[in-house]
C-alpha cells in the first residue's frame, strides 16, 4: 500500500520548474529601487524609480506585486489589485520607505503575511490587511523623516489607520487543478463596525520582455466573451481566464513617457490605464478589449463583519463551466498541503510549534522569485542601442553575470535580490520540504554564469564583489546528509558537482582573502554590517589589514566541511583520498596560523580574557587586539566535526598521510582537538576548540550577563551596554556598545545591526556545533547553565535550552499576541487575524521583540529546523 500523500508524489514527478513547479509565488514584492532597474546617471538607486512612478513604469528585470504568481520564466503574471475608494491609487504593490527616508533604513509599511504554502506551489494563501480610509502615505513617510536613529520606527500601527478595526482582511489563495491550471480565490473580509465598499481587481499581464529584445513577438491578451479572455504568446502559447462579472479593462504593460520622462507616449494605453480609469475615471482604458495588461474589476459593499469571495482561472483549457467545481478543487489543494505538513511534523510536536514550523516553511516558499540580470546588457545597453551614461558603475568586473532563475530571497520586499550566505541556510531548510529544490539552489550559485571565473560566490546585486561568510560547503553537506537521513540514498552525483566547484570557491578565498599567504584571512564585511569597531571594508588610515577571527574561524569551518565532503567522495572513489588529506593539513594550518599570525606568535586567543579577537595590524608593523567579546569570537566554536573511524577504513593513502603530517609536525595536531584519541564509539573530533578552551568560550556564552538571553545567544556582550569599548588611534576614538535592538549606527545603511541582537543564522550553528561535540563527549561531560546557577547540564541539553530560548521568541506572553510583537498595541488587542507569524531579521537582545526586515524568512525560518531536529531526537 502506498502511503505517500499526493504533494510527496508531485515533487517526485517535478524534477525543475517546467511541470509542478513551473508556478508559483515567484513576483517580487519590489523591483522599484533596486539595482537592476536603475539606469541613472548617479546610482541613486533609491530615486532611480520610485514607488509613485512604479505603476506608470514598465519595469526592465522584473514584475512586483502584492500576493503575485507567475510562470517560472516570469512570462504572464497574476496577481490582485485593490481600492478602498479613498486612496489616490490602486493597491498594486506594496508601500515602504527608502534606505534615506527611514530612521532605520528601507523598511515595509504594510501588514501582510505569507500564511502557506506547499512545496509544489499547489496550494498557497496570503493575508493583506488593506485600511478602509485613506492608506497614511505621507504620514508614515513625514514621521520617520523627523526621527533619529535613537528612536523608534514609526510604524503603519502607529497611524492609528487600523483602530476601531477598520480594515478588511484580504486572503489570498491559489490551488492548481493542474500543472498549467490556476485557481485565484480572493476573500475579503469587512473586519470593520459598519459597511464598507470594496473594488477588487485580479490582474493578468505580460512582463515587458518584447520591447528589449527584437526576437520576442508583442503577445496579446484580448476578450473573447462576456467571461472569457485568452492571452497568446510564442513563448508560452495560449491561456484561458474565466471570471464570472465585473468589468474588462485593457492596456499596455507599456512606460506612460509623459508621467516619467515628460515625452509622448508610445502606446495609447500605458502601464497605468487601469489605475486612471478606475481612480480618475479617465478614458485610458483601450475599447477594443486587447492589450498586454489586463484587470477584472469588481465592486462590492460589504456589510460589517460579513465577507464576500472572487474566484478567477488561468487554464491551458477550454472550458465551458470552469467555476463550477472551483470551491472542491480548491479544497483539494489544500488538503493535500494539510495532508504533506502533518506527515513532516512528528508526534512529539506541540500543535503552536507545527503551525509555527508550517507557518516558517510556508513564509520561505513564498519568497521564491523570478531574478533576471543580466550585468553585461545592464552596463552596456541593449544590442544596438545607445549605452547608459553613469558616473558610478556597479559590479563591473561582473559581465558574464546572467541570472535567469527561481531564487530564494533573504526577503522580496527589503532584499529582492538573493545574498550568497543567506541562500545556503535557506537551502538547510527547504531540505525538510524540497530537497530536490535545495540541491539545484546550492547548485546554481556554482554554475559558471554565477560564480566568477575566478571562483568567488557573487554576493549581492549591489556588489557582487564583497564577500560573505564561506557557508556554502557546510549547506551542500547538510542537505546531503538530511537526504541521505530521509531516503536511506547516497547522493554522490550531487555532492561531487558541489565539490568539484567548491574547489574553485576555496582557492579564491586562498588566494585573494590571505595576503601573506599565512592561513589567517581578512574577510571584510562578511556580513555581519556593523559588528566591528569600524568599517571591516575599509580600515582607517594607517591599518594595514584587520585578521579576522572570524573569517579565519569560518575557513576553518570550510575546511573541515571540504574533509568530510572528500572522506565521503572517497567512499566510492579513492581518488578523493587526497583531496582529503589536502584539507586535513589546511585545517591544521589553520589552527597553527590562529595562535601565529604573521610567524610572531600573536594569536588570536587571548589568554588573559579566555576568548578569541582580531588582531589589527598597523602599517608601521605594529599589532593590537581589539578586545570586543562578539559573535565574532564565538564563530571559532563552528569549525567541529566529529568523524567515525569506519569512515578511514579503507581510506590507507589519507591514513599514512594524516600520520606522516602529525608525526612531521606535531606542533600542527597540539593546536586543535586530540584528533588521535577516539572515544568509546571510536570517533574522533576535529575542532579548533582544544583543551580547555571550550569551556573558557561556554563560560561567556552562558552568561547571563554577556552572551545568554532569555531568547538566544546575543551578537555582542552585554557586558558593553554599562562599558563601551573604546579603540583610541591617532587622536580618533572609536566605539563600540551594547545596542539590544535597532542600529545605532549608519555603517552599511543602519538597517540592520549586530551589536547586542539575537540572529538566527549563527545561534542555529550554534546550536548544531554544540550538539556535534555533544556525540564526541556523550552525557558525563557537563557545564553551568546558566553561568552562576549551579545547575550542570551537558551540552545537548544546553543545545535544547538554547533551542527553547529561541523558541520563546513566537510564544504568547500572556496576552493574545507573541513576544517578537511586545510593542505594538494593535497586534495585543485580541484580534485573531493579526495572529498570525511573521518572521523578522533579527530580535532585541532583552525582550525578544523583531527587528530589522519584518518578513526576512529566509534564515529566520531556521526555526522550523530547530523544531523538527529537536523533535526528532526526542523519537
Amino acid at each position: 500500500m502506498d502511503n505517500t500523500g499526493e504533494e510527496t508524489r508531485r515533487l517526485q514527478r517535478s524534477s525543475d520548474n517546467r511541470t509542478w513547479r513551473k508556478w508559483g509565488p515567484y513576483i517580487s514584492e519590489r523591483q522599484w529601487g533596486t539595482i537592476r532597474e536603475d539606469y541613472s546617471k548617479d546610482g541613486q538607486t533609491w530615486d532611480a524609480i520610485s514607488h509613485d512612478q512604479a505603476r506608470s513604469n514598465a519595469y526592465r528585470w522584473g514584475e512586483d506585486a502584492i500576493a503575485g504568481f507567475c510562470d517560472s520564466q516570469q512570462i504572464l503574471c497574476l496577481a490582485p489589485a485593490f481600492w478602498n475608494g479613498q486612496d489616490p491609487f490602486l493597491k498594486e504593490r506594496l508601500f515602504g520607505l527608502t534606505n534615506w527616508q527611514g530612521n532605520h533604513g528601507e523598511d515595509v509599511k504594510e501588514i501582510y503575511y505569507h500564511l502557506e504554502s506547499s512545496p509544489t506551489h499547489s496550494y498557497c494563501k496570503y493575508l493583506y490587511k488593506y485600511p478602509q480610509q485613506r492608506f497614511p502615505y505621507e504620514d508614515l513617510v513625514e514621521q520617520n523623516k523627523g526621527r533619529d536613529r535613537n528612536e523608534r520606527e514609526f510604524e503603519i500601527t502607529d497611524t492609528g489607520i487600523f483602530d476601531e478595526n477598520r480594515y478588511f482582511d484580504i486572503f489570498i489563495e491559489y490551488g492548481k487543478a493542474a500543472v498549467n491550471d490556476i485557481l485565484m480565490k480572493i476573500t475579503v473580509q469587512n473586519c470593520g463596525p459598519e459597511e464598507a465598499l470594496i473594488h477588487v481587481l485580479p490582474h493578468l499581464w505580460f512582463r515587458n520582455f518584447w520591447k528589449h529584445n527584437d526576437d520576442f513577438e508583442r503577445p496579446v491578451i484580448k476578450s473573447i466573451g462576456a467571461s472569457t479572455i485568452h492571452t497568446n504568446s510564442r513563448r508560452n502559447g495560449s491561456y484561458y481566464f474565466y471570471h464570472d462579472g465585473g468589468e474588462q479593462l485593457f492596456c499596455e504593460n507599456e512606460t506612460n513617457n509623459q508621467v516619467i520622462y515628460n515625452l509622448e507616449n508610445d502606446f495609447a494605453y500605458v502601464k497605468d490605464g487601469i489605475n486612471n480609469y478606475v481612480v480618475g475615471g479617465l478614458p485610458t482604458i483601450n475599447p477594443e478589449k486587447t492589450g498586454t495588461k489586463f484587470a477584472i474589476w469588481y465592486s462590492k459593499t460589504i456589510p460589517a463583519g460579513a465577507s464576500q469571495t472572487f474566484c478567477v482561472r488561468l487554464s491551458k483549457h477550454k472550458m465551458t463551466d470552469p467555476l463550477a467545481n472551483f470551491d472542491e478543487l480548491m479544497a483539494r489543494c489544500k488538503a493535500d498541503s494539510d495532508e504533506f505538513y502533518a506527515s513532516l511534523l512528528t508526534k512529539n510536536t506541540s500543535d503552536e510549534q507545527k503551525f509555527l514550523a508550517k507557518s516558517a516553511m510556508g513564509a520561505l516558499l513564498w519568497t521564491k522569485q523570478y531574478y533576471y540580470f543580466d550585468v553585461y546588457k545592464w552596463l552596456n545597453g541593449e544590442k544596438g542601442k545607445t549605452p547608459p551614461v553613469r558616473d558610478i558603475v556597479r559590479n563591473y568586473d561582473w559581465q558574464h553575470l546572467t541570472n535567469r532563475n527561481i531564487i530564494s530571497m533573504p526577503d522580496k520586499w527589503e532584499y529582492p535580490w538573493y545574498a550568497a550566505w543567506d541562500l545556503a541556510f535557506h537551502c538547510t531548510s527547504f531540505a525538510y520540504i524540497d530537497i530536490g529544490f535545495a540541491k539545484r539552489q546550492l547548485l546554481l550559485m556554482l554554475k559558471e554564469y554565477y560564480m566568477h571565473p575566478n571562483g568567488q560566490i557573487p554576493a549581492y546585486e549591489w556588489n557582487f564583489s564583497d564577500v560573505n561568510p564561506p557557508v556554502h560547503a557546510m549547506a551542500v553537506w547538510q542537505v546531503y546528509i538530511t537526504d541521505r537521513k530521509k531516503t536511506g540514498k547516497s547522493d554522490y552525483v550531487f555532492l561531487e558537482k558541489s565539490f568539484q566547484k567548491l574547489l574553485l570557491n576555496f582557492t579564491w578565498w586562498v588566494n585573494r582573502k590571505d595576503a601573506d599567504g599565512t592561513d589567517v584571512f581578512e574577510g571584510g564585511f562578511l556580513g555581519l554590517d556593523n559588528i566591528g569597531v569600524f568599517d571591516r571594508n575599509n580600515m582607517p588610515h594607517g591599518i594595514k589589514d584587520l585578521q579576522q577571527a572570524d573569517a579565519t574561524s569560518w575557513m576553518a569551518m570550510f575546511s573541515l566541511n571540504m574533509l568530510q565532503i572528500s572522506l565521503e567522495l572517497a567512499q566510492y572513489n579513492l581518488v578523493y583520498e587526497e583531496s582529503a588529506a589536502k584539507f586535513f593539513r589546511h585545517f591544521l594550518n589553520i589552527a597553527w596560523a590562529m595562535n601565529n599570525i604573521g610567524f610572531k606568535e600573536i594569536p588570536l586567543w587571548d589568554d588573559e580574557d579566555n576568548f578569541f579577537y582580531d588582531v589589527v595590524r598597523f602599517e608601521d608593523g605594529r599589532n593590537e587586539k581589539l578586545r570586543v567579546r562578539s559573535l565574532v569570537g564565538i564563530i571559532p566554536l563552528f569549525a567541529v566535526e566529529v568523524i567515525h573511524e569506519s569512515t578511514f577504513k579503507n581510506l590507507r593513502r589519507f591514513k599514512r598521510r594524516a600520520v606522516e603530517i602529525i608525526k612531521s609536525r606535531p606542533d600542527l595536531a597540539s593546536l586543535i582537538s586530540d584528533i588521535e584519541v577516539a572515544n568509546s564509539r571510536g570517533e574522533y573530533l576535529f575542532a579548533i576548540m582544544r583543551n580547555n578552551r571550550l569551556e573558557k568560550i561556554l563560560e561567556r556564552l552562558l552568561d547571563e550577563a554577556e552572551f545568554l538571553s532569555d531568547y538566544g545567544i546575543r551578537s555582542l556582550s552585554k557586558h558593553y551596554e554599562q562599558n563601551p569599548y573604546a579603540f583610541e588611534y591617532e587622536g580618533g576614538r572609536h566605539t563600540i556598545e551594547y545596542v539590544p535592538g535597532e542600529s545605532s549606527s549608519p555603517m552599511f545603511g543602519g538597517n540592520s545591526n549586530w551589536r547586542g541582537p539575537i540572529w538566527f543564522p549563527l545561534n542555529y550553528l550554534i546550536v548544531i556545533s554544540l550538539k556535534k561535540y555533544y556525540k564526541f563527549y556523550g552525557p558525563t561531560v557537563t557545564y553551568e547553565f546558566p553561568k552562576g546557577s549551579g545547575k550542570q547540564l551537558n551540552l545537548k541539553e544546553i543545545a535544547m535550552e538554547l533551542t527553547q530560548r529561541l523558541l520563546r521568541i513566537f510564544e504568547k506572553n500572556g496576552d493574545p499576541t507573541y513576544h517578537y510583537f511586545a510593542n505594538h498595541p494593535v497586534y495585543n488587542a485580541g484580534n485573531g487575524s493579526f495572529n498570525f507569524h511573521q518572521f523578522f531579521e533579527y530580535f532585541n537582545g532583552d525582550t525578544g521583540e523583531g527587528l530589522g526586515a519584518s518578513h526576512q524568512t529566509g534564515w529566520t525560518s531556521l526555526i522550523a529546523n530547530l523544531i523538527i531536529e529537536m523533535n526528532e531526537e526526542d523519537e
